[in-house]
């Protein structure tokens, strides 16, 4: 009998309407039925009708007439294909093996130096025995708590003591700046960008099959060179300013980019500013070991008036300056997918930046020079206005205005040499104490640190507790302190630091000057005269 093609594509109607409300055994009942009901050929029919075998048809007319109750369930207890897993035990501990060779597996495992995709992990299990198919590797990854992963920038390397106390201490003075109506900045160099048709990172919207064509090597043109960005972040106004170099990243460049923004935004936000506090890192041009950098800051303390501190964030912790996640992200993804033709093109990419919260972005070219390799003096670095803070010195430091800019010892008019006399090293207006507590100072200290052991000290107990005085009250380094005093700065590192120990075993606190001492010009003066000395002497030789 041939069931006519309108009964036909009724019935596919019907399967398409209810079998999304039916489980795997109610299909099955209802075909049977449907088959039934058609008499001869009905389980073709139905079979064609809801696009499953005769087979499933005929099992669902059998499960009619056998008048069996409900199972209550699709399958019977047991029924269904068994699991790879559970039909191969050594499975599981063989997946294990490959894709943590490390911890439970063979070191030698040859999938430790490949990407372990799904499809070369089953290929390599296939190998060892074990048929499963890449999907199934999958699945098997995901129960036992596996997914896919990239590699997360978490490790910082050795962490520095103070590295928390120091974050406490900088947000401290950030806080007290802002709470006085002062300018508080956080600055730091961008990424250096290649200017041309070069690849840039990032999509953006353009007609299909269309993209922007570059070239397909990194070469940097030149021509257009590299842009350098530099970048100052006004954490109260949550404004930007950045200065695009195109010459090297140096101290100076450093300076002069917060220079320009002090004269082009800062001064206007702030009329009344007295002082400034610059968060910065603790390497690059603005590093905390740079010594142009705390020069070219002397000069912009004395142009502007401006009491300046700097306070720099722990070695490693580059990435949690705030110039980094507030403004340099943003530029960021602002010019993302766009190449950077030219560094007019950068300018106007930097200016346009904005975000929901209001930050707003100037720029502008900088095509001075800046030359590297510029060395500074002790002389230069005794006459810095520098005092430092009695918390990490070397991470915490202000810079003081003078009456003019700090002269380079290699532009300064030659000047004769004062007579020297070594008794003001002593002056209680350098040290901070009178002769009588000087030397109270040194008979606490000379039963632990006046110990003779192998070749006699050059510098004699007093003399190196009164250098440590002058390098924690004055700020003097060892370089000019090793002049002052005669001896090497090897020797003076040493006993700086042997010194420092001992004042913190004896609890006592050399606090630093508040302002830099006027005598500190006749000490600049004396490490000048003799350095210029010292050299003529070498150069005879």
């Amino acid at each position: 009998m041939r069931i006519p093609d309108e009964t036909r594509d009724q019935l596919s109607a019907k399967f398409a309407v209810l079998f999304p409300h039916l489980d795997e055994r109610q299909r099955r009942l209802l075909m049977g039925a449907e088959a039934r009901l058609l008499g001869h050929g009905g389980i073709r029919a139905v079979a064609r009708a809801a696009q499953v075998s005769e087979t499933t048809v005929r099992d669902g007319v059998f499960e009619l007439e056998s008048g069996d109750e409900p199972l209550g369930r699709v399958r019977r207890p047991g029924g269904g294909r068994k699991r790879v897993a559970d039909l191969d035990p050594g499975l599981r501990p063989a997946l294990l093996a490959l894709v943590e060779p490390d911890e439970r597996g063979d070191p030698m495992s040859p999938l430790r130096w490949t990407v372990k995709s799904t499809r070369t992990i089953a290929a390599e299990l296939a190998r060892a025995g074990h048929r499963i198919s890449a999907d199934t590797v999958g699945d098997l990854l995901r129960e036992e708590g596996f997914s896919l992963q990239a590699n997360a920038k978490t490790l910082e390397g050795n962490q520095h003591p103070d590295r928390d106390t120091q974050f406490r201490y900088l947000n401290e003075q950030a806080r007290n700046h802002r709470d006085a109506g002062q300018p508080v900045i956080s600055v730091d160099t961008k990424k250096k960008e290649l200017v041309g048709d070069f690849k840039n990172s990032g999509r953006q919207w353009r007609p299909a099959g269309e993209p922007v064509p570059v070239s397909v090597h990194d070469f940097a043109d030149p021509q257009l060179g590299k842009a350098v960005p530099y970048g100052i972040y006004d954490l109260t106004a949550n404004t930007g300013w950045v200065n695009v170099g195109t010459d090297h990243d140096t101290a100076a460049f450093a300076v002069e980019s917060i220079r320009r923004w002090w004269h082009g935004q800062g001064q206007a936000a702030y009329p009344r500013a007295t002082r400034l506090l610059i968060t910065a890192d603790a390497g690059g041009s603005n590093g905390y070991r740079t010594r142009a950098w705390k020069l070219e800051l002397a000069q912009l303390a004395a142009e502007t008036g401006l009491t300046i501190t700097v306070c720099h964030l722990p070695p490693g912790t580059s990435k949690w300056n705030k110039i980094e996640h507030r403004l340099f992200s943003h530029i960021t993804m602002n010019w993302s997918g766009r190449p950077l033709t030219s560094h007019e093109v950068i300018v106007q990419s930097i200016a346009a930046t904005t975000t929901r919260t209001g930050l707003r972005v100037r720029a502008e070219l900088d095509t001075n020079t800046y030359p590297t390799g510029v060395r500074i003096k002790d002389a230069e670095m005794a006459a810095l206005p520098l005092t430092r803070h009695a918390f990490q010195g070397a991470w915490n430091y202000a810079l003081h205005p003078q009456p003019s800019p700090v002269i380079p010892a290699a532009r300064a008019p030659q000047t004769p040499d004062p007579e020297w006399n070594q008794a003001l090293l002593s002056d209680p207006a350098l040290t901070g104490m009178t002769l009588q507590q000087l030397n109270d100072l040194t008979e606490t200290l000379a039963p632990d640190g006046d110990i003779r052991r192998g070749r006699p000290p050059r510098l004699a107990f007093p003399d190196q507790v009164l250098a440590t005085v002058l390098h924690l009250r004055a700020a003097l380094a060892a370089e000019p302190l090793a002049v002052l005093f005669g001896t090497s700065r090897t020797a003076m590192h040493r006993t700086l630091l042997k010194n420092r120990r001992l004042l913190e075993t004896h609890s006592i606190t050399i606090p630093p000057a508040t302002t830099p001492p006027t005598a500190l010009a006749a000490l600049q003066a004396r490490v000048q005269a003799q350095t210029s000395e010292d050299n003529k002497i070498k150069t005879t030789c």
